[in-house]
């Protein structure tokens, strides 16, 4: 049975491994618990590193002139510059990451559905976004899997986290000792599961590993992996799939006819 590589992934603290939530408490996620013996955590909780304690009184993404910022209601301090500085550090200073479980509505880590407010005094929301630590890590990683716990609730979503993970983890094992050999071999056989998930850019994939022997090392595996994140980028769909077991289907019943 293949042995997979163990993905590294960010989590926001407070999903399982730290109470730190404003209010102090901790919010148990079964299926993190569960990734635990296959996955290596990065536990995170922006807030508290910015030097917010627990619990603390809640901060809001606020509109000022139209640019957005992570204040505190009750002090009306703004913490907008100090939490960029902080994810940008923190970014740099991380290993390879995989991808990242962030606490889902969370003005610091929610993926979408963060509440804007227009000013600091109690009112309805005017809209959403993503939290700023989140949109840090979608600055500097772009195609890199990223998901709250609320999303990661579907199953179908989960399953192409999983499996986007999984594959990264895979090539960033390869990266380490790279081979033009093996990166022939990781393609062939990751090639059905390029196809279910986006043909174009399996086809860009299969022209770099045409040229391996034709450039430095280091260079295709960058080359690669910038498309790799692009083709696990979104979800199959249904056809692509269908598609997919179609072609399996006709490979194997040649084999069993000859």
């Amino acid at each position: 049975m293949k042995q997979f590589t163990k993905p590294t992934v960010v989590v926001s603290k407070c999903l399982g491994f730290d109470s730190c939530r404003y209010n102090g408490q901790m919010i148990p996620v079964d299926f993190i618990e569960k990734m635990k013996p296959y996955v290596h955590f990065v536990p995170v909780c922006p807030e508290v590193e910015i030097g917010l304690g627990v619990p603390r009184d809640p901060i809001r993404l606020v509109s000022v002139n139209g640019d957005f910022r992570l204040m505190q209601p009750t002090t009306g301090h703004d913490y907008s510059d100090k939490m960029k500085h902080f994810a940008l550090e923190f970014l740099q200073s991380l290993p390879e990451i995989d991808g990242f479980i962030l606490k889902g509505r969370s003005p610091s880590c929610g993926v979408k559905d963060v509440k804007i407010y227009q000013s600091l005094d109690k009112g309805p929301s005017i809209g959403t976004t993503r939290g700023f630590f989140s949109e840090v890590v979608s600055n500097v990683s772009p195609f890199l899997p990223i998901e709250d716990e609320g999303r990661l609730s579907n199953l179908k979503i989960r399953d192409h986290f999983y499996t986007s993970l999984f594959v990264l983890a895979d090539f960033r094992q390869l990266r380490d000792q790279p081979s033009r050999q093996q990166l022939v071999q990781f393609h062939t056989e990751l090639k059905l599961l390029l196809m279910a998930y986006n043909q174009s850019e399996m086809r860009m994939m299969g022209r770099i590993v045409a040229q391996v022997n034709k450039k430095q090392i280091k260079e295709v595996y960058d080359d690669y992996r910038s498309h790799l994140l692009k083709a696990l980028f979104r979800s199959p769909k249904t056809p692509s799939m269908i598609n997919v077991f179609m072609h399996a289907l006709g490979y194997f019943s040649t084999r069993l006819h000859q």
